[in-house]
């Protein structure tokens, strides 16, 4: 069936009618959207593959038979990871829940039930790895350049902030007086985010050795130019950096560091999680410092941070 013929379907018209309600209604977004899309409109190519036009005929045997699908189907060969799997089926749940507000008959959403997902591992860093990481900025020979990626670390390990928080940064948004600032996280939502004394001293020596006019927290410094070509930037609108650009940071400290295993900058997110639990911060809390929606996102890290059932391991039985 051809693009112009597909367009034509009751399924996929549907589906953009509900693209455009979440873009709209609920602000979601632009990589919500596309994916959605992509999700939602592989389901609706395979309802014409199954002759279903319409939403009505959508029943509990069509799914079974696209999650079937799902489960064969083969992206750069390899097969979909269960998790890759439930986003299809939480988008498809979303779809027909919007489908049942609107009076538009079809299969119920608490009809499709999500798989089991495997128990999620957290990669962290031991709270002297974090260090050795951010000592081995001192190896940096451009002073600005040092200044700012010591910063980037602090901020990241101090805060927990998701990368595409970090880099939407502006210098004005921080209130290093109040040691806080309020970052709009996943779901749009708001969230208030506190830093440590020794975060907004380096980022304080970092803002004020900078002469640019940039309003990113955190900008390129290229400490291959020449020196007047380094003065000609002053006083110029800098870019912020981009997520693979922290992302190339930190693999050139770890490997600077000796740290062999791979550091992404959610390393250092799950790391600032396991440290709060490590020394008895509170599930909820830790959940609020991170902005999950969730508090079942968040007990991934309680069966690596549960100091007391070692203390009830010591107590009771380690007693050879």
């Amino acid at each position: 069936m051809n693009d112009q013929t597909k367009a034509k379907t009751k399924i996929h018209k549907l589906i953009v009618d509900f693209l455009e309600y979440l873009e709209v209604e609920r602000n979601r977004s632009k990589l919500t959207l596309r994916n959605y899309n992509l999700y939602l409109n592989r389901f609706a190519d395979f309802c014409v593959k199954r002759d279903v036009d319409d939403p009505k005929n959508i029943d509990a045997e069509l799914m079974r038979g696209f999650r079937l699908y799902l489960n064969r189907l083969e992206t750069n060969a390899k097969n979909l990871k269960i998790i890759t799997q439930n986003y299809y089926l939480v988008a498809l749940r979303s779809f027909l829940k919007y489908l049942s507000r609107r009076d538009i008959k079809s299969l119920a959403a608490e009809k499709i039930e999500l798989p089991k997902k495997p128990s999620r591992t957290v990669d962290f860093l031991e709270i002297e790895d974090v260090r050795r990481l951010i000592d081995a900025t001192s190896q940096e020979e451009n002073d600005l350049t040092r200044l700012r990626d010591k910063a980037i670390f602090e901020m990241l390990f101090s805060t927990g902030l998701r990368i595409s928080e970090l880099t939407s940064l502006k210098t004005d948004s921080l209130n290093l007086k109040k040691r806080e600032f309020t970052v709009r996280g996943k779901g749009d939502k708001l969230r208030l985010v506190f830093m440590s004394e020794s975060c907004v001293v380096n980022l304080k020596k970092y803002l004020d050795a900078r002469e640019d006019n940039s309003k990113a927290l955190f900008v390129r410094h290229d400490h291959k130019e020449s020196v007047e070509k380094q003065i000609e930037s002053f006083g110029k609108n800098l870019t912020g950096l981009t997520p693979r650009s922290i992302q190339r940071i930190i693999k050139k400290y770890a490997r600077l560091a000796g740290i062999i295993k791979k550091i992404t900058p959610h390393t250092l997110r799950h790391s600032f999680a396991t440290d709060l639990l490590a020394n008895g911060a509170d599930i909820r809390s830790v959940q609020e410092l991170l902005g999950h929606a969730s508090i079942s996102t968040t007990q991934i890290y309680t069966h690596i941070t549960n100091k007391r059932l070692r203390d009830i391991y010591e107590k009771f039985h380690d007693q050879q």
